[in-house]
């Protein structure tokens, strides 16, 4: 038996379509998750650098690990954040060395899978010196978090 392997591509997005980058709760309890934005980013960052799912995360803040939302404030505002999360936008974040620590790791987080935030965000801080080890993407981001029926919470005003 031959098997054929093309090359797989992203379908297109409707005609006329609107991005929504942040998943919406409908009134109904489901969730409404918008494909077409964003372009699929890397399971794997750095070899150095773990990718976690949502039980290492969970793990992570509820042992009082530091968590990073590294999204654009209208995204946060639009859907919350994650429960223990500092949002700190990833074009900034090497402006924040003193909230990294080589001893602990530092968990970072944006929209999802199809979100450059993070990984532009993991770029800076190794050019800048942070030890990847010291730090971890969770790949799935506030989309698979919501998706899986976890909580978000609004941010606070400092």
């Amino acid at each position: 038996m031959e098997v054929l392997v093309n090359r797989i591509s992203r379908a297109n997005a409707p005609s006329g379509h609107q991005p929504e980058r942040v998943p919406v709760i409908e009134d109904d309890g489901l969730v409404r998750l918008d494909p077409w934005w964003g372009s699929i980013q890397p399971g794997q960052l750095h070899s150095d650098l773990p990718t976690w799912g949502e039980l290492e995360l969970i793990d992570h803040i509820e042992s009082g690990g530091r968590l990073i939302d590294t999204r654009q404030p209208a995204y946060v505002e639009a859907s919350g954040t994650i429960p223990g999360a500092i949002v700190l936008p990833w074009e900034t974040i090497a402006e924040h060395l003193d909230l990294f620590d080589a001893r602990r790791v530092t968990a970072l987080f944006c929209n999802g899978p199809q979100c450059a935030a993070t990984p532009r965000a993991v770029e800076r801080l190794l050019a800048v010196g942070v030890a990847p080890a010291s730090l971890a993407y969770y790949r799935g981001g506030i989309q698979d978090w919501v998706a899986l029926g976890l909580p978000t919470v609004p941010v606070s005003s400092k």
